[in-house]
């Protein structure tokens, strides 16, 4: 996670199984913390550009960075997914690329959930079908060798009067709405009014006494969720 003035970001990579060739030297955490780097450059700069051209450009510079020592056509390489809240004083723009969801919890409590759930439409989900289904049409995208993901991201703006709240989850955490039957508006609560670890830690819980085989995928993912109260707007004299 990274923040700054007006601005959060959520990245959450994707770890290949041992057994997978990725083409790639370097670790899933290496292009994290790479793409995160390019793209706070100009979010701290205050960019107004749109959300998907900062993040095609951090792609793209990521790539550049290793192009002529690792094998950026393996469609196993490195990757990443990418949530990006940015706030000025009339808008709130969002951007959602893979399974790492934003929550928008308006003043009037109305709540407006952004997700891209695309990978859990796959109609099967084995290493095979992971791989030909990244980063195609009609699959799923991801931040990793292709700048071209970055348009393909849930992105759109809200008026800031209209957004009190803004909750940006990974999927180890977005699981307790998405997974366990809670609503969205119970994980905001619990992000409210006790905090991200109380929620982690109940996900935890819950994963921990899930039975065998229930849930597709791992029992346990990386769990990271952030809570921005945003201030309220002064109206214009």
């Amino acid at each position: 996670m990274l923040s700054g003035p007006g601005f959060v970001v959520v990245l959450d990579g994707a770890t290949a199984p041992a057994e997978l060739d990725s083409g790639c030297r370097h670790s899933v955490a290496w292009l994290v913390g790479r793409l995160g780097g390019q793209l706070v450059v100009p979010l701290l700069g205050g960019s107004a550009a749109p959300l998907a051209d900062l993040l095609a450009d951090a792609i793209a510079a990521v790539m550049a960075e290793h192009a002529d020592s690792c094998d950026l056509a393996n469609p196993d390489s490195p990757s990443s997914t990418v949530s990006i809240v940015r706030a000025s004083a009339d808008q709130v723009d969002h951007l959602v690329l893979a399974d790492s969801p934003v929550v928008l919890r308006s003043p009037d409590q109305r709540m407006t959930v952004v997700a891209d759930d695309r990978i859990d439409l796959l109609p099967e989900y084995t290493f095979g079908a992971v791989r030909r289904l990244r980063n195609q049409p009609g699959g799923f995208w991801v931040a990793s060798t292709e700048p071209k993901a970055a348009y393909e991201a849930v992105a759109g703006t809200t008026d800031r009067a209209d957004v009190e709240v803004v909750a940006m989850l990974t999927d180890g955490a977005s699981r307790y709405a998405e997974r366990y039957g809670h609503t969205w508006e119970d994980l905001v609560e619990v992000l409210d009014t006790a905090g991200p670890q109380e929620l982690i830690d109940r996900v935890r819980s819950y994963d921990t006494n899930a039975a065998e085989g229930t849930f597709r995928g791992k029992r346990h993912d990386d769990a990271s969720a952030v809570l921005w109260r945003l201030a309220r707007r002064r109206p214009t004299p």
